[in-house]
């Protein structure tokens, strides 16, 4: 018997995809999610280190922090832990518990770390290209590896994580375009050779999150 166009439809909605029908969301373990947050904390904060020691700026708090580093006698990791305590009030009800312990875990971390490399690491002195393209791509992938197993940084990843479980916006655009108002203050404590570097590391890792963090790629969660 010869198939109408209905029963043609009909078996081809039936038929599963074979491209889709193998993913399946799995939680990841806390093992897992502790591995990855410490790595991706360890490459935010090199990557931070590096941005110091060429005196470049950045987005988000991180970069309201540098800049009052600049500033102010205070050190980045004082600052960056005090102005992110509001951002979790924000955040609990809207990504839960589970989100607000990883990422206060990971900030506490970098807060830590950013304060404590110098002892560790003598460095004489970093260009601004090494420090803008290495530096930034080790935010980018430490961002990566802590947004895909529900941790940020604070408050801009926060509030970034929010609009894109809520509104499905891809947060590294997001981001970018927060980042860029923060860096125009910047220029305020920063020459317009270091800005412009700034502005290059800032468009890196950035867009590693925009290529590796769209909605639905990534089939695992914490």
């Amino acid at each position: 018997m010869q198939k109408t166009p209905e029963d043609a439809n009909s078996s081809t909605a039936e038929t599963p995809n074979p491209a889709v029908a193998g993913f399946r969301k799995s939680r990841h373990s806390l093992a897992e999610d502790v591995f990855a947050i410490a790595i991706g904390t360890a490459l935010v904060s090199f990557g931070v280190f590096l941005y110091q020691q060429s005196s470049l700026v950045l987005g988000g708090l991180a970069g309201v922090s540098l800049i009052l580093d600049y500033l102010t006698p205070f050190g980045f990791g004082v600052i960056f832990f005090a102005i992110n305590l509001p951002f979790y009030l924000f955040g609990v009800g809207r990504l839960g518990w589970g989100y607000i312990i990883r990422t206060f875990a990971a900030v506490t971390a970098m807060s830590l770390m950013v304060r404590f490399l110098p002892q560790g690491i003598d460095i004489s002195g970093v260009h601004p290209l090494v420090a803008s393209t290495m530096g930034g791509a080790m935010i980018g992938l430490g961002l990566l590896a802590l947004f895909r197993h529900g941790a940020g940084l604070g408050g801009v990843n926060i509030l970034v994580a929010f609009l894109q479980e809520r509104f499905n916006l891809r947060a590294g655009y997001v981001q970018l375009g927060i980042d860029l108002a923060i860096l125009a203050a910047g220029s305020l404590v920063v020459s317009p050779v270091q800005l412009l570097w700034s502005i290059a590391g800032a468009v890196i890792f950035n867009m590693i999150l925009g290529v590796n963090h769209k909605p639905g790629r990534y089939m695992a969660f914490s």
